[in-house]
């Protein structure tokens, strides 16, 4: 018994709970996603907005290192963390949306693929032989129900917000999040405080400002994704 109270003895088994109840596999892997590029989620009664930055390397393509995701029409998807794991879950939730559409004719409620994905991550925090998958996610989208906005964690929980924000700039996006949304923001104002959220995120850590915006209308129920030239308007109005 004295081998297992080692330091370091309980971190190698994502299912075996440490003395003082923790698992720390599953603590690793929120660490992981705590460290990456801010992403950010806002939802008003006018639609959904996904955001995020985009931080290249000095000889890497632009346009290759994605962060927002279009899952389905009506739902895309904001990742953190491993982007091979992000990628295993995006496609399965884009195989749930279709096998929605297949046996009921109707696109799938944005919390029910949020539960799906995180019955994934869930698995992989109880059944030996895997470790946890290192991946947050910002799920936002525009069902029958309305406009919804999900925060997954690698431990498989998932929680509705009206804003959330995930990353290296999380405790600067969310003082501003909490004193500038409101209620009665309109879709074009929420698109304004994300750009500016994320603004000052990458300006406090002196990086270039490389934003990608995404945009579900519930007008339309349909992602878009704002051009480069648009998001660049948004930061020359800040200014």
């Amino acid at each position: 018994m004295a081998a297992f109270a080692q330091p370091g003895a309980y971190d190698y088994n994502s299912t075996v709970f440490s003395p003082d109840g923790r698992l720390y596999q599953v603590e690793y892997a929120r660490e992981l996603v705590n460290r990456g590029g801010t992403i950010l989620g806002i939802r008003c009664a006018e639609g959904v907005v996904l955001g995020s930055e985009e931080n290249l390397e000095v000889l890497e393509e632009e346009g290759r290192s994605r962060k927002i995701f279009q899952v389905d029409e009506h739902i895309g998807a904001a990742i953190i963390g491993l982007g091979s794991d992000a990628r295993v879950l995006i496609d399965q939730a884009r195989i749930n949306t279709q096998s929605n559409k297949l046996t009921y004719d109707e696109p799938i409620d944005v919390e029910v693929l949020t539960k799906k994905i995180c019955d994934i991550q869930q698995t992989y925090t109880q059944h030996g032989g895997g470790r946890p998958f290192g991946v947050a996610m910002i799920l936002g989208g525009v069902d029958k129900t309305g406009p919804h906005v999900f925060g997954t964690h690698p431990i498989g929980s998932y929680t509705g917000y009206k804003a959330t924000v995930v990353g290296v700039g999380t405790e600067t996006v969310l003082s501003m999040l909490k004193g500038e949304y409101c209620e009665d923001l309109t879709l074009e104002k929420s698109i304004a405080l994300a750009v500016k959220c994320l603004v000052k995120a990458l300006r406090e850590r002196e990086l270039p400002l490389r934003i990608k915006i995404a945009v579900i209308p519930v007008a339309t129920k349909k992602l878009v994704m704002l051009s480069d030239e648009a998001v660049e308007g948004y930061i020359k109005e800040m200014s």
